[in-house]
């Protein structure tokens, strides 16, 4: 398989410094890794050397064992067999949809360029589209196209550079999950890079969130999403309840009341922390019945999305509200005192 190891990588530009900082990162063969970060952390310079078209100022990368970018070693992007998905799929115009997938192709007789186009377009789900110009395509299509022409050549690894952000949001839940399962049917490694928490959390199987060039957590999205390396990871993957306590045993102490610890976050001394709980392991109860172990607060604002609604609450002896997924019809208004029930175990950060 096409192993991407990614080992103290460096690049800066000019004298403003270096943009990547030392970063390292394994993706296993035939994974899909989403390299999610703020705007200016790295994510476009990582996806750039490591297509080859810029060059690390320290650092290797290699696919399959094989080092593309090192010490005494520079292989240029046309040698690396990397596909590459651009964002707005940047098809050629004036080349119908068939000559666009079969555009890398090179060395191969008519008739097998022919059928690995035909193979390519079904895959994606665009069979019979070869005769079609870019123009007479939707945005979906075109990123569909794009992914065919990067999956053709048979490529070892495949980048996908916010391929979806054009996209409207009903239309790029749909061509997500079918390039994802293209990747999957073709058994290429591939990254995505994005800012979308939500795109980088649904659709790939490793997710490395990149903070000052370096990668401050790489795990499955549940791993970073339910044991966050930090604070500021918890908060940039999701929504995130971060609450002052002191920890005692499995215990934290908290002005929501009492809170569970995971077993593996349980300090062998007592100590002060931050204590970390996402929206929906907050429950909101009527303000006469919480209990006498759980908080009492004053609804500030209810934000409705449909499937369901945040409610910030503001809590006496926090700083900070606190926000709420409620799930159905939220019978509350901005003003009513509600009580807040804590359900799960949590998390704490020195």
């Amino acid at each position: 398989m096409s192993q991407l190891r990614i080992e103290g990588l460096v690049k800066g530009y000019g004298p403003g410094g270096a943009v990547l900082r030392g970063l390292d990162l394994t993706v296993p063969g035939g994974a899909l890794a989403a390299v999610l970060g703020p705007s200016g952390c790295g994510k476009t310079t990582l996806l750039r050397v490591v297509a080859g078209f810029l060059r690390a100022d320290a650092g290797t990368v290699s696919v399959g064992g094989r080092v593309l970018s090192g010490p005494g070693a520079q292989v240029p992007p046309e040698r690396r067999r990397i596909g590459i998905v651009p964002q707005e799929g940047a098809l050629f115009p004036h080349l119908s949809v068939a000559r666009n997938v079969a555009f890398g192709l090179t060395g191969l007789d008519r008739a097998v360029r022919r059928r690995r186009t035909e193979d390519m377009l079904e895959l994606v789900g665009l069979a019979g589209y070869g005769d079609r110009m870019p123009h007479e395509l939707s945005g979906g299509q075109q990123q569909r196209v794009a992914l065919a022409r990067a999956l053709a050549p048979e490529p070892q690894l495949v980048l996908l550079d916010e391929p979806f952000n054009a996209l409207d949001s009903a239309l790029r839940t749909g061509v997500r999950a079918d390039v994802r399962a293209a990747l999957r049917a073709t058994g290429a490694t591939a990254v995505l890079v994005t800012h979308d928490q939500q795109e980088a959390l649904s659709t790939a199987d490793l997710v490395a969130v990149v903070r000052d060039g370096r990668v401050a957590q790489c795990g499955t999205p549940e791993e970073v999403y339910r044991r966050p390396a930090d604070p500021w990871v918890a908060g940039f993957v999701g929504d995130a309840v971060l609450v002052p306590g002191t920890v005692e045993g499995g215990t934290a102490t908290t002005a929501l009341g009492p809170v569970p610890l995971a077993l593996a976050e349980r300090p062998a001394t007592p100590a002060d922390g931050t204590v970390l709980l996402r929206p929906e392991q907050l429950c909101l109860t009527e303000a006469g019945t919480a209990g006498p172990a759980a908080a009492r607060g004053t609804v500030l604002d209810v934000r409705f999305h449909g499937h369901d609604a945040m409610v910030t609450v503001e809590v006496a002896g926090l700083e900070a509200p606190v926000a709420v997924r409620a799930a159905g019809p939220v019978g509350v208004r901005p003003g009513d005192a509600v009580g807040i029930r804590v359900t799960g175990e949590a998390t704490v950060h020195p």
